[in-house]
């Protein structure tokens, strides 16, 4: 039987464009897992491993208007917002390329012999090393960032991880080519292809997290799809460890006192975050709580204008297109719901962008409005209107985990007065970033980032951007009593390798100028 065909498609016209691959069968799987597992020595040295990032950045950015045009024409995301995400990727690579030279996320801990301790402490070394294969699953909404050459993949080469991505089904050509472009940096470093494999189809994914030699798995998707594939790594033989991105709601609260300060601002920055990208941010604000009365009115008011000026767009697909319809529908029919702005289908390609409102004390007690506190993926969010502080508790109380967690406060509020602290407090619990007087859309690539956040929103407490992704693709080791000469060099005495190390408690860094 004919492996099925992989066919790239214009999200525009639902229109296939061309083949582009097969179906990976389980026997590509296990050649492709075989093949990475067998490679991994080759990431065993950091200054080799430094430079197949960087020069994947190098070649990234040369093919970039290829890869842009391609991407563009299998998510109709534009070429504006794909260039940027692009070079947000290209960034990525190079700031983990940094990390490796830098060599503190080993973690290197030495502590040499003390009989005076209680107990007695031995000779111990500590030092953190790579898990193996790591099965990457490719995010629909980032044909670049979050899939063949994104976050968890330069975060596991980072670690010495070679991968096996599982690319998505929405931009199977960006994939194919973005996948070469890495293939050309691995062979200009003197690294073997397969320490970068890809394959494609449903089936694939499911073998590919079940595979024996598969040691990790990273996921940015849906709640349905991640828990699937997160339920199957925990009942393997050998569980391994599954970070997922599923959902998230990213609440948003607008005290009474920064409506009365700044309606029209607030109302035209939510409008903003919430059609960025035609709704198809996982940090999309999905749940605004903002006070009734005439302040709160002014919000809406500008949040509706702006909305208006937004215009219809194209989903990733068609299938998400008709999610999208009907779950605005869904949400709309509900009573006490209204639409100011009706979200719903556009054209028959297209959707057009809107909001909901509801009296907060609905989504308070439980029962069918629940569904208004699940994520909606596409341009629309649900401002629940609240009259007092309790209400909006009450509604925060019912809330999942969430990537993320904003409230608006006044100038008063900010400096420290009124309920600023109170509500941090309250939101912190919430979600892994907790915002103020911003918007979430956008994720930093920083040291400090930290994209992750409690059940639903991700399946562990690591991040998947920023510098300490790395370390979810590693696991820590300690030598006792180990001969100098059998000891790994970055455990040494005389530390060859120039690492940050903490020695006997006290942390020692590394002349660089030397």
């Amino acid at each position: 039987m004919a492996a099925a065909q992989v066919w790239s498609v214009d999200p525009r016209t639902g229109k296939r464009r061309e083949q582009v691959a097969v179906e990976a069968t389980a026997a590509d799987v296990d050649h492709a897992v075989r093949a990475a597992h067998t490679a991994r020595g080759a990431l065993a040295d950091r200054v080799v491993r430094a430079a197949f990032l960087r020069t994947a950045a190098g070649l990234l950015d040369a093919a970039k208007d290829r890869l842009v045009a391609a991407a563009d024409a299998e998510t109709a995301l534009g070429t504006t917002r794909l260039t940027g995400e692009l070079a947000r990727t290209c960034y990525q690579l190079r700031s983990f390329a940094g990390i490796v030279d830098e060599g503190d996320f080993l973690g290197v801990v030495i502590d040499h012999p003390d009989d005076t301790a209680t107990p007695p402490v031995p000779d111990l070394r500590r030092l953190k090393v790579p898990l193996g294969v790591v099965a990457v699953y490719a995010a629909s909404n980032f044909p670049f960032a979050f899939s063949v050459p994104g976050g968890d993949t330069a975060s596991a080469l980072a670690a010495g991880c070679p991968v096996v991505v599982k690319a998505h089904p929405d931009h199977p050509h960006t994939s194919e080519l973005v996948a070469g472009v890495l293939h050309l940096a691995a062979e200009r470093t003197g690294v073997p292809r397969a320490v970068v494999g890809l394959v494609h189809g449903f089936d694939a994914g499911v073998a590919l997290v079940g595979h024996p030699l598969v040691a990790a798995a990273g996921f940015t998707g849906s709640v349905r799809g991640g828990r699937a594939l997160f339920d199957a790594a925990a009942a393997r033989p050998v569980p391994i460890p599954f970070h997922g991105e599923l959902g998230s709601l990213n609440p948003v609260v607008v005290t009474a006192a920064a409506a009365a300060e700044r309606a029209a601002a607030i109302g035209a920055g939510l409008a903003g975050s919430m059609t960025l990208g035609v709704g198809q941010f996982c940090v999309k604000p999905g749940l605004v709580l903002a006070p009734t009365g005439a302040d709160g009115d002014a919000l809406l008011a500008a949040l509706a204008d702006e909305v208006k000026r937004a215009g219809e767009g194209v989903l990733l697909d068609h299938r998400m297109r008709d999610a999208f319809v009907a779950g605005a529908a869904a949400r709309a029919a509900l009573p006490d719901v209204d639409a100011p702005v009706a979200p719903g289908a556009g054209d028959e390609h297209t959707v057009s962008p809107g909001f909901l409102t509801v009296p907060a004390a609905r989504l308070a007690t439980g029962g069918p409005h629940d569904l208004l506190l699940e994520e909606c993926f596409g341009p629309v969010t649900v401002v629940a209107r609240y009259d007092g502080d309790d209400e909006a508790t009450a509604v925060l109380s019912r809330l999942p985990g969430n990537l993320t967690a904003t409230v608006h406060l006044s100038a008063a509020e900010a400096a420290g007065e009124g309920r600023g602290a109170e509500l941090l407090a309250r939101l912190t619990p919430l979600a892994g970033r907790v915002l103020v007087n911003g918007w979430p859309t956008g994720v930093a690539v920083a040291p400090a980032q930290h994209h992750g956040g409690p059940y639903p929103a991700t399946t562990s407490t690591s991040t998947s951007v920023g510098g300490t992704a790395v370390e979810r693709w590693l696991r820590p080791v300690a030598y006792q009593s180990t001969p100098e000469a059998l000891l790994p060099p970055e455990l040494r005495d005389d530390n060859p390798l120039g690492l940050p190390r903490r020695v006997d408690g006290r942390m020692e860094l590394p002349d660089r100028d030397a």
